[in-house]
């Protein structure tokens, strides 16, 4: 390769002490070509991965994403590949690594109806960060437009590798056209944040935004959930678990999850925000626990406040690789943390879903209290408001 604002940007990149894991998917993968090309990258990249297909993708992230060209998808990309740096290089420092994702729609060899876009995020200990360009279609061919994506990935590596980019970006703007605009965004990481993501805090009660700090005090009822967004049902649930138990609810926020991509900085300070928002007064927990054994371990003695679709996936072999006796062996630790679930049932299909339809091991059931219809019967849920709004 010719010296160029590029290739000096990469050879800095490799001459950095930075670490990283790159998955590309749609377009750009020509920055995985040029990484490689240039003398260092085995110092540098760590893996490089390109899930081109649906289910490539959704397996890389750990659950379907909303949108599979966005933004947001960007950055669940970058945390899984920061993730996975972390895997790769465990004795490494974590600040020095980088997870780089990127998710792009380009011209084609057929007719596309929707806009031709990239959408880069990096992904470190301490931030997350984005930068979308929507390209003006017809403009360009389908390398061209590989070019570009793979040069505003490049940028973005440079940036989180705290490198001058100032050359690269002069570059890059001589090729963008006047109707188009780099949209960049950048999440700082609370202190907090980084000790969950680190594993060196377990949890972290989140300051209210009038009072501060909650009371360290271990809870005796805890609401675990995504919360996207908290609606009145949550709200109405947690009334009735206090009524029922005696006891004030804590809500749970975990980073991780078994079924959905984790929560990278910029989701996490929206659904932080978005509680807050919802209700200001209540006890809202940080975890790094996506799953309800590492939760026992953390809360035991508590009762869980769950819906019925959760805990019939405490049940499903498949979240322990399809082992009934793996399965069997996680409710009976949850049992031996003395931990409990009040369950609330849900609609299906028009019907009612109680404790009793849900055929559970006997084990488990012996852990569940349950609410009635006559008690509960919201229908609200957080996918309806998202597909509302």
């Amino acid at each position: 390769m010719s010296q160029t604002p590029w290739t000096e940007l990469i050879e800095r990149i490799h001459a950095s002490e930075h670490q990283l894991v790159i998955a590309v998917t749609g377009g750009g993968s020509k920055a995985i070509s040029q990484l490689l090309d240039v003398a260092g990258a085995s110092r540098t990249v760590l893996e490089a991965v390109v899930p081109y297909a649906s289910l490539s993708l959704e397996e890389w992230l750990g659950g379907t994403p909303e949108q599979f060209c966005s933004e947001p998808t960007a950055r669940a990309m970058a945390m899984a590949a920061w993730m996975r740096a972390r895997h790769l290089a465990p004795d490494a420092e974590a600040r020095q690594l980088v997870g780089v994702g990127a998710t792009a729609s380009l011209a084609t060899d057929r007719p596309k109806r929707g806009e031709h876009r990239v959408h880069v995020a990096v992904q470190t200990a301490t931030h997350t960060a984005s930068c979308s360009w929507k390209l003006t279609k017809g403009r360009r061919n389908r390398k061209k437009e590989q070019w570009l994506a793979a040069k505003l990935i490049l940028l973005a590596i440079g940036e989180a590798c705290d490198l001058d980019t100032a050359a690269a970006c002069d570059a890059l703007d001589t090729q963008r056209l006047e109707t188009e605009f780099l949209d960049p965004h950048t999440q700082e990481a609370e202190p907090s944040w980084t000790d969950i993501l680190l594993g060196r805090k377990k949890c972290f009660v989140v300051p209210r935004p009038q009072t501060g700090p909650a009371a360290a005090v271990q809870p005796k009822a805890v609401f675990p959930g995504a919360f996207n967004p908290p609606h009145s049902g949550h709200q109405r649930m947690a009334e009735i678990a206090v009524a029922k138990l005696g006891e004030p609810v804590a809500f749970e926020l975990s980073i991780t999850n078994v079924d959905k991509p984790s929560l990278d900085f910029v989701r996490l300070h929206e659904r932080i925000s978005a509680f807050q928002q919802w209700d200001d007064t209540a006890k809202l927990i940080l975890t790094a626990a996506p799953t309800f054994l590492e939760k026992a371990a953390l809360f035991p003695g508590c009762t869980f406040v769950v819906g019925a679709d959760t805990i019939a996936r405490i049940a499903e072999p498949r979240y322990y690789d399809n082992s009934l006796a793996a399965r069997d062996a996680a409710i009976g630790a949850i049992a031996n943390h003395g931990c409990r679930f009040l369950v609330f049932g849900r609609h299906r299909e028009g019907e009612f879903c109680s404790l009793a339809d849900l055929g559970l091991p006997t084990e488990l059931a012996a852990l569940c209290g349950e609410v009635s219809e006559a008690e509960f019967s919201d229908e609200i849920s957080s996918t309806q408001l998202r597909r509302e709004g």
